[in-house]
């Protein structure tokens, strides 16, 4: 019994974790710029540079660069670093499980 009461006790940690992610993860989303640029990178399909990322949506790369640290620390996007560029790219794994089909609705 106790074995049992213990494992249902991870299942609603677990339960619990992910909808903080959640909360976090629509608290990110319940903005237009990310929004916006989730879509641009949706539509993209490839890496792109912050510079990028605001010429397509007429925004400073300062903006963008805010905006997608929002994003990566919800797992939503990841950074990559080359040099003095930052290549933003979507993380599939965390749309595919928290939001399956969102990306397809852009």
């Amino acid at each position: 019994m106790g074995c049992s009461l213990s494992f249902m006790n991870i299942e609603i940690n677990q339960q619990n974790q992910e909808d903080q992610q959640r909360v976090a993860i629509f608290k990110a989303l319940a903005d237009d710029n990310r929004l916006r640029i989730i879509r641009v990178l949706y539509q993209a399909q490839r890496e792109m540079t912050c510079g990028e990322v605001g010429a397509q949506l007429n925004i400073s790369k300062s903006t963008v660069s805010y905006h997608f640290k929002a994003l990566r620390l919800v797992g939503l996007t990841n950074t990559r670093r080359e040099a003095q560029t930052k290549y933003l790219s979507l993380q599939r794994a965390t749309f595919d499980h928290f939001l399956p089909g969102f990306l397809d609705s852009l």
